[in-house]
């Protein structure tokens, strides 16, 4: 096992959920976080508890990943004690929407396409020259079961998370011979604010989505990646899928009444 102290990870998304606790488990580890998110309030509080709670040093800003010069400006002004970005764990996404492709609305196709798949872009095209420069890294992207399976009133999202998995594995190979590694995590259901935000908000359907059966939570899933990036250097962790214990992909789910 590798140890992540004094390691600079870069989380991105980290004001909650999956980014939250895979953050908070690095620096239970004494890795050095750089940490972003769209609510610079959310991502400013916690980025004070890392600093209290295991006394590691904390980069934070505010992050669309969305907007290009945005992304390209917050890892340029990145201090140079962190500048040496060791692990990159692109956690940003979301889905939005859960409607049959003829009803679905453009505006959060754009959403999903421009956050999921070009902000992870970006994201990545700017670390992985710092990556190459330092002849080492690891990038560990957020992928989904809906990056190996469709699913009906999913459309887009699925497409996005194909992508990712698109990406990732042609990234692999760009990089076989730079000593950066590559890998996925790809989770089932979580139980996070995902389902709020697909549904805009609405929280009775929300809850719906994990009502009678016990979801993975955020803390599984960082769990996950803590596992990939400790792997001893000869080892890559290409792609791991995990799904509660009640589901079986993304059509079959065993619900307690």
């Amino acid at each position: 096992m590798i140890s992540l102290k004094g390691k600079n990870v870069f989380v991105t998304g980290a004001s909650s959920g999956i980014g939250k606790a895979t953050a908070e488990l690095f620096a239970s580890e004494g890795a050095n976080l750089i940490i972003c998110a769209r609510r610079i309030d959310r991502i400013e509080k916690f980025a004070e508890e890392l600093n209290s709670k295991y006394g590691v040093p904390v980069y934070f800003d505010k992050l669309d990943v969305r907007n290009r010069v945005e992304v390209e400006k917050f890892i340029d002004n990145i201090p140079a004690e962190f500048r040496t970005i060791e692990i990159l764990v692109n956690n940003a996404g979301l889905a939005l929407g859960y409607a049959e492709f003829q009803d679905d609305k453009v505006e959060s196709w754009e959403t999903m396409l421009d956050t999921n798949v070009k902000g992870l872009l970006y994201v990545t095209k700017k670390v992985v020259s710092i990556m190459i420069e330092n002849r080492k890294g690891h990038i560990i992207n957020l992928g989904s079961i809906a990056g190996h399976e469709a699913y009906p009133k999913g459309s887009v999202y699925c497409a996005s998370k194909h992508a990712v998995a698109a990406i990732t594995r042609s990234l692999r190979m760009d990089l076989i011979d730079k000593n950066i590694r590559v890998s996925s995590v790809d989770p089932g259901m979580v139980e996070t604010e995902f389902s709020n935000v697909r549904f805009y908000g609405n929280n009775e359907k929300a809850d719906n989505v994990y009502k009678g059966i016990n979801p993975l939570k955020p803390q599984d899933i960082a769990e996950a990646i803590l596992f990939c990036a400790t792997r001893p250097p000869h080892a890559n962790i290409n792609e791991m899928i995990i799904m509660p214990s009640v589901q079986a992909n993304a059509f079959v789910t065993y619900r307690k009444n």
